[in-house]
């Protein structure tokens, strides 16, 4: 079976079924409207026969009243967990396709040598899809867990302290050294709740719960805007569903 994750900028588009649900597409007629490029990519899933045919498109119209166009992070709210998983991994092949088309070593074209894979035409240079992996950690304190608004925030929301993990570290080394530097306090009992893929655009957030180990919160002011202890009565504004932050703080909130 063949489906489509054809993306126009930041929207992925979705098909409308009968009962008000939306998928991604499977009927082939939309490439007459939307016709694959040059860059069109075979993308597989484990399931037995699935292959997904992913895309960048120039072109915005719509293949019938029965589609629509959708922010990829908004489709997390309409696609099955699957689909959207598969529609973030899509996304993150096309990102890294577009910003690999020429060799960083002697600069001659970059042609696939498998799925997932480049070689360079001249040089022989072989790449693949890198992660840029990060980590995120919920901070607790007796009743309450430390939550943090960022300037990067997009909206008034708070979550959890992040960043990315710099070589040479561990996972844990880089929970530890992203809370001092972001808080200015220690934290002890570093714990694995889970990880996540985060397609925006080529990302891997992976979840931790630690606890409070002594300092004053003393916020890195380049990175954050405001920091605080909360309880469960009073929460600020808390990330989407689809984020693992709230995941985190969810789990937090469940335990008590």
């Amino acid at each position: 079976m063949k489906s489509y994750c054809i993306f126009h900028k930041n929207d992925i588009l979705l098909r409308k079924e009968s009962e008000g649900t939306y998928c991604l597409p499977c009927d082939s007629r939309i490439e007459k409207v939307l016709p694959p490029s040059a860059d069109a990519m075979t993308v597989e899933q484990p399931e037995p026969g699935r292959q997904y045919i992913t895309y960048p498109t120039i072109v915005h119209d719509l293949p019938g009243e029965d589609y629509t166009w959708c922010d990829l992070r908004e489709s997390y709210y309409k696609l099955s967990a699957a689909e959207y998983k598969t529609a973030g991994k899509c996304k993150e092949l096309t990102y890294w396709n577009d910003n690999n088309r020429y060799c960083s070593r002697c600069g001659s074209k970059m042609e696939f040598s498998s799925d997932i894979s480049k070689k360079c035409t001249c040089c022989g240079r072989e790449i693949w899809p890198l992660l840029a992996t990060a980590i995120i950690v919920l901070v607790h304190k007796e009743d309450e867990v430390l939550l943090v608004h960022a300037r990067n925030f997009r909206r008034d929301f708070y979550g959890c302290v992040a960043g990315f993990v710099e070589t040479g570290e561990t996972l844990e080394e880089a929970v530890r050294r992203e809370v001092m530097e972001e808080t200015g306090i220690a934290i002890k009992n570093i714990r694995y709740f889970s990880s996540q893929p985060w397609p925006y655009p080529c990302g891997l957030m992976i979840g931790f719960h630690a606890d409070y180990d002594g300092g004053e919160i003393k916020l890195q002011y380049e990175e954050l805007e405001f920091g605080n202890w909360f309880g469960k009565d009073n929460l600020p504004n808390l990330p989407e569903k689809l984020s693992i932050a709230r995941q985190l703080i969810d789990h937090w909130l469940c335990e008590r």
